[in-house]
């Protein structure tokens, strides 16, 4: 049964509590191949596509032969924006291209799944009741972490009732450090990150999140 520590916001001195996390979520089979697809699909998803540029007959100019064919002693040429001249054409340059791919939607819950059971067994998940800051405060949230013994790479996961203005840009301006919505989690997301900040409100979403469809292996 995977397990993590749950630690009290308000209170840093009390000692944290061991609490069993969902089996279904944090406990399922790691698929390594799965897990590639997904990175693979959240990267290209990524790519505007928009790398453009201009063969021979888009740049402008050219339409006039250089010099005669022949009697000059120089090597032939059409036109002055052929590849092989400078501020000619691009042969086989890259054109706008869609590179979406999808991902079947038990797919992409399986591997979040996956992602999520892999950091578990390294003990890399950290539990905290609430995050109560009042106002955004960068030195706050930098103290909070390393009260935690967090990594310098971290990513906090909230509930989306808890996605607050105080909350996320507390952690904004730490390097390595993302605070993301429950709902909205990806396993790329998961694996860009060596540990794990959950709420409890946030465990509860990602319960909910995946009590729809069964992704044990």
């Amino acid at each position: 049964m995977p397990k993590a520590k749950l630690y009290s916001f308000d209170q840093p001195e009390k000692e944290p509590v061991e609490v069993e996390l969902p089996p279904e979520v944090f406990g399922v089979e790691v698929s390594p191949d799965l897990l590639w697809r997904a990175v693979r699909t959240h990267l290209l998803n990524r790519r505007q596509g928009t790398a453009s540029t201009k063969t021979r007959g888009e740049v402008r100019g050219g339409g006039r032969k250089p010099w005669p064919q022949k009697h000059t002693g120089r090597a032939r040429h059409g036109s002055i924006r052929s590849p092989l001249w400078r501020h000619g054409g691009v042969t086989f340059g890259p054109k706008p291209k869609d590179w979406d791919v999808d991902l079947p939607k038990k797919m992409r819950r399986k591997a979040l799944a996956c992602a999520l059971s892999a950091r578990a067994q390294e003990e890399r998940i950290w539990l905290i009741d609430r995050l109560g800051f009042a106002r955004p405060k960068t030195k706050a949230a930098l103290a909070l972490l390393q009260r935690l013994g967090l990594p310098e790479k971290t990513l906090v996961v909230v509930a989306p009732e808890e996605y607050q203005v105080p909350v996320y840009k507390s952690f904004a301006n730490l390097p390595g450090v993302e605070c993301h919505r429950a709902d909205l989690l990806t396993a790329y997301e998961v694996l860009n990150h060596e540990g794990i900040l959950l709420t409890v409100q946030g465990l509860e979403a990602l319960i909910r999140r995946f009590s729809h469809a069964p992704v044990a292996a």
